[in-house]
């Protein structure tokens, strides 16, 4: 007579032993840059290792890989992003509802991202010491991902208030005025000197000038 297999036992499994919930790529990223960012400012550029950036997001360090080819291109996507992220909720806060608030809003966020530039200045630097260690030149960067996002949607805003026909091109005028932002934030000391001017006047002036440069593209009857 043929004996019967016995059925294996169900085995209980805990909540702690479940398996986790599957992640969207976009839910991947968004932790390895917010983990990355924390471990730069934490070891700098040089101490920072992919090892324990994949810890603290807890993801594998294959995975890191599959979604940044290097230490480097994940370090330049942890300082902008946050810029991008800036960007989305001035615009949820402050929409473009008339022509006539245009300039007011270009006064306030340019102050606000003088503001978020001074906040990330040290990241700001690292990053140009961290592309000098690894390449020996600050040529020859790949275009950063989420700047240029930043870009895109910043040109696009500006296209939306301007004719067919702008004298400058939004895509060019957006990187010069941010470029001018960006400059004179990162290197203030080496360009005004103590002396020559408050912090409130050298803010100011650079709101003006950026204000004015923009308006190249506006309606004479706004940029008073």
């Amino acid at each position: 007579m043929a004996t019967q297999r016995k059925k294996p036992a169900k085995v209980a499994i805990s909540a702690g032993e479940t398996r986790k919930k599957r992640r969207s790529p976009e839910e991947i990223r968004e932790r390895l840059v917010r983990a990355a960012r924390e471990e730069f400012k934490r070891s700098g550029f040089v101490g920072a290792t992919t090892a324990a950036i994949a810890r603290n997001a807890d993801v594998t360090e294959a995975q890191l890989f599959r979604y940044f080819e290097s230490k480097a291109d994940l370090f330049r996507e942890a300082v902008f992003e946050p810029l991008n992220q800036h960007f989305s909720e001035f615009s949820a806060r402050h929409p473009a509802a008339s022509k006539e608030s245009v300039r007011d809003n270009a006064r306030l966020y340019i102050t606000e991202l003088q503001q978020f530039l001074d906040e990330h200045s040290k990241l700001l630097l690292s990053l140009v010491v961290a592309q000098i260690f690894t390449s020996g030149t600050l040529q020859g960067v790949e275009e950063i991902e989420s700047l240029s996002h930043y870009f895109e949607r910043g040109a696009a805003t500006m296209s939306n208030r301007v004719e067919k026909n702008p004298k400058v091109d939004p895509k060019l005028l957006v990187r010069v005025s941010f470029a001018a932002v960006l400059g004179c934030v990162m290197f203030k000391d080496w360009i005004f000197p103590a002396g020559l001017a408050s912090e409130k006047e050298i803010n100011a002036a650079i709101i003006d000038f950026v204000i004015d440069g923009i308006s190249v593209n506006t309606d004479p009857g706004l940029r008073a």
